[in-house]
C-alpha cells in the first residue's frame, strides 16, 4: 500500500449501475472490495489512484488496483431506485440553492442558512422539496409564520425536487471535471444544476 499512501485518497468515486446509471459515491477502499470482489463491469474518467496490495505467495508478484474516478459495478438498479423521492436534509437544499437565500438573494455559508417552508407547517404546508427553500436567518424571521405573500416578499427562484442522479450530485462537495460531465448527462434538460460546478 506504499504508493497509495503517498497519494491524497480523500477523492470520492462515482459508482454507477451496468447502465451507467448514477448510484452513489464511495471512497477508494469500497471501491478495492469491490474490484477484488469481481463487481466492476467497466471503468471510466480518468485514473486516480494506484492501489499497491501484497505478494502473491505463489506468484511473488505484487496485486496492483488502478482506480478511476467513475466505476460501473454489475447489475442494474431497480427502477424504484431512481423513481423514489431522495430525502430532504439541509445540506442537500442548501446545495440545491447554491446557497443563495431565496428571499434577499445573498449568498452565505452553510451555519448561516435555515429550511423556509414556503407554505409554512402551522398552515399545513409539508416537509417536501417542493415546499421548501433556503433562506437566511434574518429573512426566515421575517417571513415567520407567513406564506411569502403574507410577509411581502419575493422568492427569486421556484423549489424543485432533484432527481436521482441531480441528488447524487448534492451529495459531494467535491467533484472532478469528469464525474460532473457525467453526471450532467443524467440531468433533465432543463435543470438548475448544470449551472453548478464545485471544485
Amino acid at each position: 500500500m506504499a504508493e497509495a499512501e503517498m497519494q491524497n485518497l480523500s477523492q470520492l468515486i462515482l459508482r454507477t449501475d451496468a447502465s451507467g446509471m448514477p448510484v452513489e459515491w464511495i471512497n477508494y477502499r469500497d471501491a478495492v472490495r469491490l474490484h477484488c470482489l469481481k463487481q466492476i463491469a467497466y471503468a471510466c474518467g480518468n485514473r486516480l489512484y494506484r492501489i499497491r496490495g501484497g505478494i502473491n505467495a505463489i506468484t511473488r508478484k505484487r496485486s496492483i488496483v488502478e482506480l478511476h474516478s467513475i466505476i460501473a459495478t454489475h447489475g442494474h438498479h431497480t427502477r424504484l431506485l431512481f423513481k423514489r423521492v431522495p430525502p430532504l436534509n439541509n445540506p442537500a437544499l442548501f446545495r440545491r440553492d447554491a446557497f443563495l437565500c431565496m428571499y434577499c438573494g445573498e449568498r452565505f455559508p452553510h451555519h448561516s442558512l435555515s429550511r423556509d417552508h414556503i407554505l409554512p407547517l402551522s398552515m399545513g404546508g409539508a416537509d417536501k422539496w417542493n415546499n421548501v427553500v433556503t433562506a437566511c436567518r434574518s429573512c426566515n424571521n421575517r417571513k415567520a409564520g407567513c406564506t411569502p405573500e403574507q410577509a411581502r416578499m419575493q422568492l427569486i427562484a421556484i423549489p424543485f425536487t432533484p432527481t436521482h442522479a441531480e441528488y447524487v450530485f448534492l451529495q459531494s462537495r467535491r467533484i472532478l471535471a469528469d464525474q460532473m460531465e457525467f453526471l450532467k448527462m443524467h440531468f433533465p434538460r432543463n435543470s438548475r444544476l448544470r449551472a453548478i460546478h464545485r471544485h
